[in-house]
């Protein structure tokens, strides 16, 4: 409470208080020093700068010293009242305190000027703040709004009359005041009252006393040091420098004490509703309040203390609810404490575990060395005994023969020669086969290494996870995941496939994410990839058209939020080559060359070679080069679906759409049956060009950069894969992402 009894403008405690037309409160004393005269008929601006220490200004204008704007605000309909001060609320409660000067001042009242003002606040919703009053219960100073114009034109022009201006330093409202000055605000008597019993709790002690401190007596306004008598005249004495202190008595507890009206010296019996001041019987029954409504003061007072125990009251329940909830964080904030340093044990024991884990993997893998070391070495060994072996025996073989030459019998040698002569040769092989090309059977170098980038990226990886927020007592399970963010530079698109990577969201527990495509026109989302991989090719797509994806995660607590949408823009034009796995793989007999984009065969039966890619929407064209052509065979081609025959002639069946040409015709072929003979054939050199149009559903054929006949099929939906079947002396290349030519008929 102690802050609600200092004055904003000194600081100290409340002395001689004065209460403001804002229902702010002022030392009389320091209302003193910041008022300022005022020249009449000067604009006043209005201004929201920061003010400074300094008092005075000019036009009457001062900066407060506590700060805040530095010049007056808009009042009145701009800003309304500080305070809950209501609308209409023109005059501030009586006071008996003031002093007969400014009585006198104050009983100087003008009509027009007091009517003038009245006007004024009409204007506005809400009382000024520019009205203030002696200590009579009629208005004499002018102490009225600027005129209306000038607050909406910024700038506030003062009452006629007026001789003095103040800033409230707290709400910078403006008032004026006439000769009077600030003397005319009436005493705060309320506040003087809490002060003084504020200050009698207190129990002011004096200060010079050296054990058990007597009530203090006397307060010196210069030293600013209380004093009990004795203390007094052995620590201030009234001589010297110090005879012109002043010595005051210290605040005493409040004394009862009843308001009289200053004009009629009677006691204020009464309360105008319309006036909002208290009033004595000879007021009630002046000309002024003879029409307004008007209630016994102490009817009033008692209604508004009611009204205000009232909203004490529901404000207590909130200052109590407030208490127990700081209590709550207090306690809170010892739980938070207390958790954290029992997670703390629990990740130091883990990671304490996981070391342990790798140690004692460590302690495996260095075993496992060691045995492969000690089993190379044993196969070593094992090999070495071998050789070492048969070198004795052939070793001693050698020594023999040699022996065996040296035998001068010829019947003797001739008895053994034809035998050592086999037995020498057989050797020989089998030296060589054993021996000589033999090799270590163990490589001394270890071709083992470490595999630790799983690990290492788990490492790295490893972090906490959101865990759901549960009651007290209740199993903690991970909460559902964050969004995933998706890696614009590891994303990529080419022909008709796009790659998408991701980033898993942190302080989650993912099992899987789910990454969605649009159809490639802005249309509905659909499902491509479930799985646990942060990285996806998605194959067979449209080319030429703009995809959106977009993943999220998921776990056994729920799907966590979609990522940020990525587009992705196949390629225009498509570049394949044939595939050999979708052409039948390694036992199709087909000879793939030049990065697949040259195919041949050596059997004489036709085989299918299929391109990389399928189309199902766009126009796609793509030639083939006849490198060798030496015998009387028909290549055929052409398009096909994923499942076509790979070892018969394309078009033999319903899954393909082909032409196969010679050297002098061509025929159009599809599920075996064949039609429109088209003359002009093929020779080494030749070029054959497929024109697929999706749009309009038609494949068609050029030879030699011109039209093979007409259109060659219509009506094809679906997925169709470049194809081609040939079979011995043809050697075929093919060559894509080329502009499809204009066709002048469909």
């Amino acid at each position: 409470m102690e802050d609600e009894l200092r004055c904003p403008t000194c600081k100290q405690l409340y002395a001689n208080p004065v209460l403001l037309p804002c229902f702010h409160a002022l030392c009389l004393g320091c209302a003193l020093d910041i008022q300022t005269p005022y020249t009449p008929g000067v604009a006043l601006a209005v201004s929201g700068g920061s003010g400074s220490n300094a008092s005075g200004g000019h036009n009457g204008l001062h900066s407060q010293a506590n700060g805040g704007p530095g010049s007056v605000t808009g009042v009145g309909a701009a800003n309304g009242v500080a305070n809950g001060a209501g609308p209409g609320t023109r005059h501030s409660s009586h006071s008996s305190a003031a002093s007969t000067a400014s009585s006198n001042t104050g009983s100087e009242s003008v009509t027009s000027d007091q009517d003038q003002s009245d006007k004024v606040s009409i204007f506005s919703e809400a009382d000024s703040g520019v009205v203030c009053c002696s200590n009579t219960s009629r208005p004499v100073s002018y102490a009225g709004t600027g005129q209306l114009q000038g607050l909406l034109q910024g700038s506030v022009v003062a009452p006629p009359g007026a001789a003095y201006c103040l800033t409230c330093p707290l709400c910078r409202k403006l008032v004026f005041f006439d000769d009077g000055g600030v003397r005319n605000l009436p005493t705060y008597r309320a506040m003087e009252a809490i002060v003084d019993r504020f200050c009698a709790r207190e129990a002011l002690r004096c200060q010079m006393c050296e054990t058990d401190p007597k009530v203090a007596s006397l307060i010196c306004e210069q030293c600013e040091i209380r004093y009990c008598e004795p203390c007094r005249e052995l620590c201030h004495p009234a001589r010297g420098p110090l005879a012109k202190h002043t010595l005051v008595k210290p605040r005493g507890a409040a004394q009862q004490r009843e308001s009289v009206c200053g004009e009629h010296e009677e006691t204020l019996s009464q309360y105008c509703l319309n006036c909002k001041i208290p009033a004595c019987g000879q007021c009630i029954g002046e000309q002024r309040h003879q029409t307004h409504e008007v209630q016994s003061i102490n009817v009033t007072c008692k209604a508004q203390k009611t009204e205000l125990s009232h909203n004490l009251q529901q404000l207590s329940e909130k200052a109590r609810s407030t208490t127990e909830f700081i209590q709550r964080l207090k306690g809170m904030s010892d739980k938070v404490t207390e958790s954290c340093m029992e997670f703390e044990r629990l990740v130091h024991a883990q990671c304490e575990a996981l070391i342990q884990a790798i140690h004692d993997r460590r302690e495996y893998l260095l075993e496992a060395i060691r045995m492969d070391k000690d089993t190379k070495i044993r196969i070593l060994k094992d090999q070495q005994s071998n050789c070492t072996g048969k070198l004795q025996q052939t070793t001693g073989l050698i020594q023999f023969c040699i022996e065996a030459l040296k035998e001068t019998d010829s019947a003797a040698f001739l008895q053994v020669g034809s035998m050592l002569i086999n037995r020498v040769a057989n050797t020989d092989m089998t030296w060589h086969q054993e021996v000589t090309n033999a090799a270590p059977r163990v490589s001394p170098i270890v071709d083992l290494t470490l595999d630790d980038a799983a690990l290492a990226r788990a490492i790295d990886n490893l972090n906490f996870i959101q865990m759901k927020a549960l009651k007290d007592g209740d199993e903690r399970c991970p909460a559902a995941p964050m969004t995933p963010t998706i890696l614009p530079t590891d994303c990529s698109a080419e022909n008709n496939s796009v790659t998408v990577a991701w980033q898993p969201p942190n302080h989650s527990t993912v099992e899987g994410y789910v990454l969605e495509l649009d159809d490639g026109s802005g249309g509905e989302f659909r499902e491509v990839y479930c799985g646990k991989e942060t990285i996806c090719t998605v194959d067979g797509l449209h080319f030429n058209s703009m995809y959106n994806a977009r993943v999220k995660a998921f776990n056994s607590a729920g799907e966590g939020e979609y990522s940020e949408l990525i587009g992705l823009q196949t390629a225009e034009v498509a570049w394949f080559t044939f595939d050999p796995v979708l052409s039948g793989g390694a036992g199709s007999g087909l000879i793939f060359s030049k990065n697949n984009a040259t195919v041949s065969v050596e059997g004489w039966e036709h085989r299918v070679a299929l391109g990389s890619v399928g189309f199902s929407r766009g126009v796609h064209y793509w030639e083939f080069t006849i490198d060798n052509y030496t015998a009387e065979t028909d290549p055929a081609f052409g398009v096909a679906r994923i499942d076509v025959a790979r070892n018969k002639m394309l078009g033999k069946d319903e899954k393909s759409f082909a032409m196969y040409i010679d050297r002098q015709r061509s025929w159009f072929q599809h599920n075996s049956i064949h039609e429109r003979r088209v003359e002009g054939g093929i020779t080494t050199g030749s070029t054959i060009g497929v024109l697929l149009d999706l749009e309009r559903h038609t494949l068609s054929f050029l030879v030699n950069e011109m039209p093979q006949g007409s259109v060659a099929f219509r009506d094809l939906y679906g997925v169709f894969y470049p194809a081609v079947s040939i079979n011995r002396g043809v050697t075929l290349t093919m060559h894509t992402a080329m502009d499809a030519p204009k066709m002048d008929y469909f």
